[in-house]
């Protein structure tokens, strides 16, 4: 499996719930975009970011997901370094981010939740119109989308080298640059 269409035909076999599609689509585009900073493949990187959660409503335990997502992964000819990089977006595995494409997946996976949280409680519904510093607001506000971890994404940002605002606006960018994909065009 090395092409866009083969995950996503992966992703509509295993994934019922249309926001956690939209999810994956999320980190997939903000994995393109960071493989283009940093002179990588995108196409590699977006596949990353695309499956890395392919097996969650068949797994959704920590002890399962996505350690026993690996065999239909690897069924389907995903390659090794996309395994390992999916393996190593969770730190239960013990799977070492030791790659530039890890980090970076470690990194976009849970900052998407919080800025899908504050572009859907706009009055337009829309990223088109959110801006970073709304998000610094939301995220001063530990109430709002709770469950969204800010010592990983803050960790997740450092481990990448990227400062934690600049890397927030980056996912940004790339989720407006496919709003309507993913549900956030207003």
């Amino acid at each position: 499996m090395t092409n866009r269409e083969e995950a996503l035909a992966i992703l509509d076999e295993f994934i019922q719930n249309e926001n956690l599609k939209r999810h994956m689509v999320a980190v997939e585009a903000a994995m393109r975009d960071y493989a283009l900073d940093f002179g990588e493949d995108p196409d590699l990187w977006g596949l990353a970011g695309l499956l890395h959660d392919f097996d969650w409503e068949i797994h959704p335990t920590l002890e399962a997901h996505p350690r026993d997502g690996v065999p239909i992964l690897r069924a389907r000819g995903v390659p090794e370094d996309i395994i390992q990089c999916i393996l190593s977006h969770v730190d239960y595995t013990g799977v070492p981010r030791d790659t530039l494409m890890a980090k970076s997946l470690y990194a976009c996976d849970e900052i998407t939740g919080l800025i899908t949280a504050a572009a859907l409680v706009r009055p337009s519904k829309s990223i088109l119109d959110l801006k970073v510093k709304s998000i610094k607001k939301k995220w001063k506000d530990k109430r709002f989308a709770a469950a969204v971890d800010r010592d990983e994404i803050e960790k997740a940002a450092g481990d990448l080298g990227v400062e934690l605002w600049n890397h927030v606006d980056h996912v940004l960018r790339s989720m407006q640059r496919i709003a309507e994909e993913i549900g956030l065009g207003g």
